[in-house]
């Protein structure tokens, strides 16, 4: 999942299914895709049910971690991103351009190709010594394809598992979400049969527990009071954040492990003990009973519930897109 102001950086000699080797100049930066801008995913899908329900905090985490588990990718975000010294704002943005590639219609293409210019000047040198540059195809792909995975291991636990035919469904709308983020076919998988050996050379061949990855998952790393949410939330929070920033960061590393795959945590090296599984699913059991009893207001995120408001007011044919007037 690419995010607004935490860049995708990417080792310059990286292919597709490869991994890296000898140190390169970067190439030219990736300008997209060309013809029409892709269409979101569809209204009714997959993505549209689970994108914006309140469980996809709890996911985007973990798929974060994962990106930054890339020494290339954790290296830019060490260097170039403001996650230490604005938390709070960074999750906002990145949260909201996430949620456009699902809601945004029109938007969605756009919030695209800003995420493409955010990361076009971004370069420099991995902790192995090797460059970087943002956008290089293949591990752009990568940030994108760590959704797959953490959608299917989260809802699984939080919501229900998929049936083989929506966990295709998933796949393709995912695929379609990679378009946006001017992704070419070949450079994602195709199919799902595809997209598992792939994922799997990439655990086995790049990933580590970077510095990135030991600070987000650290319970004394440093997180300023929140600035963002209602007003006087932030004002009760300000004063006792000293007693709820280390109890607040445990629960933070307990979810972002837990609701990682288990091969990627396994790959990554993050401990993981069989009686903090049994606490997981004790909670995600919680959650199960009570997300769905919430009402929408609640249970899905402004942006998603305003866009299911309208496409629930637009008559469509269907293949989910709307019906042209008569």
């Amino acid at each position: 999942m690419t995010t607004d102001d935490e860049p995708t950086t990417i080792p310059a000699t990286s292919t597709a299914t490869g991994s890296s080797t000898a140190p390169a100049p970067p190439p030219a930066p990736v300008t997209g895709r060309k013809g029409p801008d892709p269409a979101p995913p569809p209204v009714g899908g997959v993505l549209w049910s689970v994108a914006g329900d309140v469980r996809a905090l709890l996911m985007l985490p973990a798929a974060l971690t994962m990106q930054v588990a890339h020494p290339a990718i954790g290296a830019g975000v060490d260097e170039h991103s403001v996650f230490r010294t604005d938390p709070w704002g960074r999750g906002e943005r990145s949260l909201r351009s996430v949620q456009l590639w699902v809601y945004g219609g029109e938007e969605a293409a756009a919030e695209g190709r800003r995420l493409r210019a955010l990361h076009r000047d971004i370069q420099g040198t991995d902790a192995h010594g090797r460059r970087y540059h943002a956008l290089t195809p293949a591990y752009y792909a990568w940030v994108h394809a760590t959704g797959y995975p953490v959608y299917r291991h989260g809802l699984a636990l939080l919501h229900r598992p998929l049936t083989e035919a929506q966990d295709r469904r998933l796949y393709a709308e995912w695929l379609q979400v990679g378009r946006i983020l001017g992704i070419h076919d070949r450079d994602m998988p195709q199919t799902v049969e595809e997209f598992w050996p792939y994922y799997r050379k990439v655990l086995a061949e790049e990933l580590e527990a970077t510095a990135v990855v030991r600070e987000l998952i650290d319970p004394d790393a440093p997180v300023p009071a929140p600035d963002r949410g209602p007003l006087l939330l932030r004002l009760a929070l300000r004063p006792l954040w000293p007693l709820l920033r280390r109890p607040f960061q445990r629960i933070r590393a307990f979810l972002t492990i837990g609701l990682m795959p288990p091969d990627a945590r396994a790959a990554i090296g993050l401990e993981w003990t069989p009686e903090q599984e049994r606490r997981l699913r004790r909670i995600a059991g919680i959650v199960r009973v009570v997300v769905p009893a919430l009402p929408e207001r609640l249970r899905y995120l402004p942006l998603a519930r305003r866009a299911r408001e309208a496409a629930r007011r637009t008559p469509r044919r269907p293949d989910g897109l709307p019906r042209e007037p008569a």
